[in-house]
This record gives C-alpha cells, sequence and structure tokens, in this order.
C-alpha cells in the first residue's frame, strides 16, 4: 500500500489532516475495498483520496468554495472518482447508506450529524472524528455514547518534524475518536 505525502496534495488556506493523523485515521475507520465512506468536511480532500486509492467509494462533503476548488485538483490528480457535494452537512447530505464516516469538520452540528448518522449509518458502521478542541472532543464523545455506540476509542496524538533547517516544528495535538454503531 502506498501512503501519500503531504508534499504530494494540491494545498491552498483550507485545513489538510496531516500525513501522520490520516495514516492513523484511515486505520481506526478500518477502510477496504468495497467501504461507502461519507468524508464530511473534506477540507482538501486528504482523507478522501487516499480512501479511494484503497478501494472505497467515496462523498466528499465540504462548504468552503476554495475547499472544493482543491478537492477536484486532488481527486483529478489521482484520478480517484470522488462524489464531491458542495454544502453543509448534514442538510446537504445524500440519502445513501454508508458503513464508514469521517468527520473532519461539523461547522457546530454535531448532534445534527448524528441524527443523520442514526438513519444513514450502517450498524456495525464506523464513525471516526478528528478535533483539536476539548468542547468538540466532550460533544463527540457524548454523542456517542447517547446513541449507543461500542469500542469507542480516544487517541490525542501530537507530532512534531525536523524542518529543513533541523529545527522541530510541532504540529496541533489531534483527537482520533472512533466508536461503531450498534443497534440495542
Amino acid at each position: 500500500m502506498k501512503w501519500i505525502k503531504d508534499k504530494d496534495f494540491i494545498r491552498g488556506n483550507i485545513p489538510m489532516t496531516k500525513f501522520n493523523i490520516r495514516v492513523l485515521t484511515l486505520g481506526y475507520l478500518a477502510i477496504q475495498e468495497g467501504d461507502r465512506l461519507l468524508d464530511i468536511g473534506a477540507g482538501t480532500g486528504s482523507i478522501s483520496i487516499e480512501a479511494s486509492l484503497q478501494g472505497a467509494l467515496v462523498w466528499a462533503i465540504e462548504k468552503e468554495e476554495e475547499g472544493i476548488n482543491l478537492i477536484k485538483s486532488n481527486d483529478d490528480r489521482f484520478n480517484t472518482g470522488i462524489t464531491i457535494i458542495k454544502g453543509i452537512a448534514p442538510e446537504d447530505l445524500p440519502n445513501i447508506m454508508f458503513n464508514k464516516c469521517f468527520v473532519g469538520g461539523s461547522k457546530g452540528k454535531l448532534s445534527e450529524i448524528f441524527q443523520y448518522l442514526e438513519s444513514f449509518l450502517e450498524k456495525d458502521g464506523i464513525v471516526c472524528g478528528n478535533f483539536i478542541t476539548l468542547k468538540n472532543l466532550n460533544e463527540y464523545i457524548g454523542l456517542l455514547n447517547k446513541y449507543n455506540y461500542k469500542d469507542i476509542e480516544t487517541q490525542l496524538i501530537q507530532s512534531a518534524y525536523i524542518d529543513e533547517y533541523g529545527l522541530m516544528k510541532g504540529q496541533n495535538p489531534i483527537y482520533i475518536i472512533k466508536g461503531v454503531k450498534s443497534i440495542d
């Protein structure tokens, strides 16, 4: 399996899930051929692109015009065939069943997104979110518990890279949270 380095994506001013976080997130999502992934707040499309290259069918939603253009450019660059939706979750999400969902951005609508997932995420489907704030982390975990998700895992990742001058450059700490939908 070939993983794409950050420098290979077309970038702009839209946040992108960085390489080490992307690899862990896709691992938590357990992406495999034939999956149907919904990428909410897709940004530059890095999660969508990697998942598609691993055989998943991907729907990516992004509200920012720059993000939509970056996703299209990266989709063309890597020839992945992602379905790109310009809009806001959950109101602009399709009426399609998914077995995987990634939440990269929610614009304060986590509760509404979980209501959508009640109808459109399959039983035993995996939802994974990446957050930089404790507020969103706590709300997300609360919603996983409210909707009786199982196998909840939370990890905090703090990383740094050495730049071309030999200086260590710290990245934002990221919380990765995964849950599996169960039906009681």
